[in-house]
């Protein structure tokens, strides 16, 4: 097991989603004497969790500009990627994050090679995704190596990738995330092990909009469809914007499909989901799915 070191609980909780309590962990962190590559960790950490709360503008502003390390310039572009939904301001970024790429820098800059890995999975772009992480030169770019193997369905480079992580620190959070989201991968039986795992670290840590929708996705995927349920509408209530949160969405659109609930009930969900999430994969999705079949439906018309 590694040694715990002083920002142990803020990546943890920035790992579980609990961005705001992370947050708070990172101003009482810079209180504290520690070295000053912590102390960079701990400000891109901070970053890091601000994005996730949707505060673009606050990440723009402070990793904003040449003068600002690659790192930070790097989260910077994923705030400006994911505030701005049309095809030419993201392939402005893509084309920026390259660039940045190719700086000397780049090659032994981690936390730039992490945010660029999730940059290009947002774009849909996976070979360069893996291309950032596929070394496993940190614990995070061996937990992005389980997801996107997961993504392409090689649930064997998933699983080495696993053991890796789990060489470098088997109690770690990342491991058991790691462990649970591959336990999703492999279906119904094995969902059970993934409830268990994410019920602990609820139980440990506290419930997150992320941990919730991962236990719902669990359940459901174990056929456990009422405590999806419960699992969602607790995330909804979350305050940190679980009823705003796509993620939550999406998976109360599908969960209340298996349980029969009214069609006025999933149109309510899927109105909010693409109301806020215009660019998200599943709305996308369904928008080319409904076009498709319009088109087709006009040529079957009755004309009089």
């Amino acid at each position: 097991m590694a040694e715990p070191d002083e920002l142990y609980t803020l990546r943890a909780q920035y790992w579980l989603g609990h961005y705001n309590l992370a947050l708070d962990e990172g101003r009482q962190a810079a209180r504290r004497p520690m070295p000053p590559h912590l102390k960079t960790e701990r400000e891109e950490i901070m970053l890091r969790s601000q994005l996730a709360l949707g505060q673009y503008d606050l990440v723009v502003a402070e990793g904003g500009g040449s003068g600002k390390p690659p790192a930070l310039q790097a989260l910077a572009l994923h705030a400006k990627f994911l505030s701005n939904q049309s095809p030419d301001s993201r392939s402005a970024v893509i084309d920026s994050l390259k660039v940045l790429l190719a700086s000397p820098e780049s090659a032994s800059n981690t936390t730039l090679q992490l945010t660029a890995c999730h940059i290009f999975l947002g774009a849909n772009l996976i070979r360069e995704a893996l291309q950032c992480v596929h070394m496993g030169l940190t614990m995070e770019h061996l937990a992005m190596c389980i997801q996107i193997y997961i993504k392409i369905d090689r649930l064997d480079l998933a699983n080495d990738a696993l053991n890796l992580l789990k060489q470098a620190d088997e109690d770690s959070v990342l491991a058991q995330l790691g462990s649970a989201q591959l336990a999703i991968a492999h279906g119904r039986s094995r969902s059970d092990d993934a409830v268990h795992i994410l019920s602990g670290l609820s139980e440990q840590y506290g419930p997150s909009v992320m941990l919730l929708n991962s236990l719902a996705v669990a359940n459901m995927v174990g056929g456990k469809y009422e405590a999806a349920d419960g699992n969602l509408r607790e995330a909804i209530g979350d305050e940190s914007g679980g009823a705003k949160d796509a993620d939550t969405l999406v998976n109360m659109v599908v969960c209340a499909q298996h349980l029969g609930k009214k069609s006025e009930e999933i149109e309510k969900y899927m109105s909010m989901l693409k109301a806020g999430h215009r660019g998200h994969p599943f709305v996308q999705g369904l928008e080319q799915v409904e076009g498709a079949f319009e088109r087709e439906s006009h040529k079957y018309q009755l004309r009089a």
